[in-house]
């Protein structure tokens, strides 16, 4: 039943695209449902291996848990299901592209979908800065390896100091000091201008990255556990203790460490939820996508678990503090391997590389969508003549994801990903008991189990893992979200093409009878031809 205009501030910044223009578009949308359960589990496991594993396991072990890393990844493989029951829920009810910032548009309202799109440049903007920085660490290991050595103070975050186990790389009794990351800015350059031109996706393709990246991963484990098996008594000393005694200070160890580390691991499962963008692409989506979803979750936590398994035995967990663990790690399994550890790096260095295309692509994809809403300058959805791309956003994302790559250290990079990823995903997870809540009755292809706990306990735990984090990505988070809302105010609340009465234009123009459309004066909804 449609309802009235909104009037005042907080009925405007409610409004929302209604149910029925979301499930309309989803009707007439023009591209071809060929994605079949399967190759949604693979477009999960492509997105979500790589962003996380290659990267950031080193740190969480090294800096916070220790071997004991391996607990963290399975908490944070538990928060990251009960978001995505809520995502499967979401992507069954409303399968279309735009995933978290349409859901938010739909269900809570514009102000939300606002906010979301904001966080979601941190989930996908910030996360391709960090693979890029890990990208740069696995490149410097593989050309170091056949003899190609790039300046160190080319390859790290700017005024930063080189480290080894935990200390303080010396030359000529000076520290060696960081000047810029030249490798991850010249990837991020390089994938944005191919973005510009314009890159051909299709299922084959990724399912052939995915291949490389899983292979990589999986020989990894097993001629790992083959070195430890030969010699199991030498290797477990690594794991004494499994849980190492806190220091006195917060998430440094103990069980705080291994919460502190979960936050950080949670890194690693961003991409699951790419999964829902491909909606309008699946043949079922009322069952493909929450299969695609909670397959490719489950996959990724077995894979991480085992790889840090063989990771913290191989080495000591305290030279993890690095942006290639994996290589490390690889290394260390004696020149009689130097073949494979060279294959494992080209392998890594594949899948992050289009890791940081899918998520650059994503990305540029948001803020074209939010553009043609209204909600940003609408040159950010200018596409080019020839390349049939949004050209300037393209370049514009490249710019903010290389500097970020080329100048900042990856924990912080990675904390502040995180951050805004959870409280993301608690987005997702309140859209879930809000849409039951006003629309009980429109058709779900999948329903939460365990309602409302699961959504609850979603919400609870992604901001329980956001407070673990520390306190001056806090800061840094508050005065983000806090300019966000305000730019809201100035520009998006102003240009909005809802507010406007353009129904449809965030998505492409269509028939439409939206139940939250104003009323005309004879008490019927007003549509839009």
């Amino acid at each position: 039943m449609a309802t009235a205009a909104p009037k005042g501030v907080l009925g405007r910044m409610m409004m929302r695209k209604s149910v029925a223009q979301v499930q309309e578009e989803t009707r007439t949308s023009e591209l071809k449902r060929t994605l079949g359960p399967w190759n949604l589990v693979f477009l999960g496991i492509g997105c979500i291996i790589g962003a996380g594993i290659f990267v950031r396991t080193g740190n969480a072990a090294a800096l916070h848990a220790g071997p004991a890393v391996l607990i963290s990844y399975a908490i944070a493989g538990i928060v990251c299901a009960f978001a995505g029951l809520c995502y499967a829920e979401l992507a069954s009810t409303l399968p279309v592209s735009g995933s978290a910032y349409t859901y938010s548009y739909t269900t809570i309202g514009e102000f939300a979908a606002w906010v979301m799109g904001a966080l979601l440049l941190l989930e996908y903007g910030l996360a391709a800065s960090v693979v890029a920085v890990g990208w740069s660490g696995y490149m410097v290991s593989l050309l170091g390896d056949i003899g190609i050595n790039i300046p160190v103070e080319l390859t790290g975050p700017t005024g930063h100091h080189l480290m080894k186990d935990g200390a303080e790389v010396l030359v000529n009794g000076a520290p060696v000091v960081f000047t810029f990351n030249l490798p991850a800015f010249l990837v991020c350059a390089a994938l944005a201008l191919l973005l510009c031109i314009g890159v051909s996706e299709s299922a084959k393709f990724n399912n052939a990255i995915v291949a490389i990246k899983v292979t990589v991963l999986v020989a990894f484990i097993l001629v790992g556990g083959f070195i430890i098996l030969k010699d199991l008594g030498s290797y477990t000393q690594n794991w004494d203790p499994f849980i190492p005694a806190p220091t006195g200070k917060d998430g440094e160890f103990g069980w705080s460490g291994i919460l502190r580390a979960a936050s950080i691991v949670f890194f690693a499962y961003i991409g699951f939820e790419a999964v829902s963008t491909a909606g309008q692409e699946a043949k079922n989506p009322g069952k493909d996508m929450p299969f695609g979803i909670i397959g490719s979750l489950l996959a990724c936590t077995v894979i991480y678990i085992l790889v840090s398994i063989v990771m913290t035995l191989i080495v000591p967990y305290t030279s993890l503090n690095v942006p290639d663990p994996v290589a490390v790690a690889v290394d260390a399994f004696g020149p009689e391997w130097a073949w494979f550890a060279k294959t494992i790096k080209i392998g890594a260095i594949i899948g992050l590389t289009s890791v940081i295309l899918v998520l650059m692509y994503g990305q540029t994809r948001i803020f074209y969508t939010m553009a043609r809403d209204g909600l940003l300058p609408r040159v950010f959805a200018t596409v080019h003549q020839k390349f049939r791309t949004p050209w300037i956003n393209t370049l514009l994302v490249g710019v903010i994801v290389a500097f970020a790559a080329g100048f900042f250290d990856i924990n912080s990079l990675g904390d502040m990903t995180s951050v805004g990823t959870l409280a993301a995903f608690a987005v997702v997870c309140l859209s879930v008991i809000w849409l039951r809540r006003t629309h009980p009755d429109i058709p779900r292809g999948y329903r939460v189990p365990l309602y409302p706990i699961v959504p609850a306990a979603g919400i609870l735990s992604c901001l329980w893992l956001i407070t673990t984090v520390p306190w001056y990505v806090l800061v840094i988070f508050f005065w983000y979200t806090l300019a966000m809302v305000v730019l809201y105010f100035l520009y998006g609340m102003r240009n909005s093409e809802l507010g406007k009465g353009g129904y449809g234009k965030g998505e492409g123009d269509f028939p439409l009878f939206p139940e939250d459309a104003p009323l005309d004066e004879s008490g019927e909804p007003t549509v839009r031809p």
